[in-house]
């Protein structure tokens, strides 16, 4: 709330942290939008929970909501889904970090006593090396589910995407001692990284210039801010979900056996 000076916040939406956050799920983000039944019609910046899975206004129902969670910033102001939000209700989906996969370059398959021995795919977490709060660039939208009655709590829906870019190719800011020595060696896309001094004009419902302002917004940030580290494989189970999800391996995991 101090980072990002949030005016409006309701104690009772607060989420407990996640460490393995999967599409669909709640998140906060921050927005900037004129409060409800309130006097004037000043956006105010808000820390609100939306779900994670973008639902288009004029979908017949919620089911594509978990494919889309990510919207290519080369694209988003041309794909029906996401042009109209990306005009009109931008937001900033704050975190730690984010995981990622990689599968290591060699991936044959040995034989070790009868048994088949392959690599399986290291997670890393990725995240700002100054350790500051990572902001993802946003956007939301509104969803009237017309099969429930106006009053009902659950008619609205709210949920929002991540914009992601091309991964940095520039060597990490603290690379880890083994493994990838950039982004864009473990998955060629990223969220893109808002920095501090985009948040206020990203978040501006007033501006609309999708073929202009906003798109220069979408340029990935300077190179060098992030670092990466191997984590526990056991974060690609939603089921695992704690703080030990985030300890930094010394190196990758070794290979399985099947």
């Amino acid at each position: 709330m101090e980072a990002f000076g949030i005016e409006k916040w309701e104690p009772e939406e607060a989420l407990a942290p996640d460490f393995n956050v999967a599409p669909t799920k709640e998140v906060h983000v921050v927005l900037d939008r004129p409060l409800k039944d309130a006097s004037h019609s000043r956006p105010v910046r808000q820390l609100r929970v939306l779900k994670w899975g973008l639902v288009p206004s004029w979908a017949q129902n919620p089911d594509g909501a978990a494919r889309m969670i990510n919207a290519r910033s080369e694209t988003l102001h041309e794909k029906p889904s996401f042009r109209r939000a990306f005009a009109q209700r931008r937001c900033i989906v704050p975190a730690d970090g984010y995981y990622e996969w990689v599968t290591a370059h060699d991936e044959r398959q040995l034989e070790v006593e009868g048994k088949k021995k392959r690599t399986r795919k290291q997670p890393y977490f990725v995240l700002p090396s100054d350790g500051s709060v990572f902001a993802m660039a946003g956007i939301y939208e509104f969803w009237r589910d017309r099969t429930l009655p106006d009053e009902h709590p659950l008619a609205w829906w709210v949920t929002c995407s991540v914009i992601t870019t091309e991964a940095e190719t520039t060597p990490l800011g603290v690379a880890p001692a083994e493994g990838p020595r950039s982004l864009s060696e473990i998955h060629p896309r990223m969220p893109l990284m808002l920095t501090p001094d985009r948040w206020d004009a990203w978040l501006d419902p007033a501006n609309t210039d999708t073929e202009g302002s906003l798109r220069d917004l979408l340029a990935p940030p300077p190179g060098g801010l992030m670092r990466a580290y191997p984590v526990s494989t056991a974060v690609s189970s939603v089921r695992n979900n704690g703080p030990e999800l985030l300890t930094e391996l010394a190196a990758p995991e070794e290979a399985t056996l099947f």
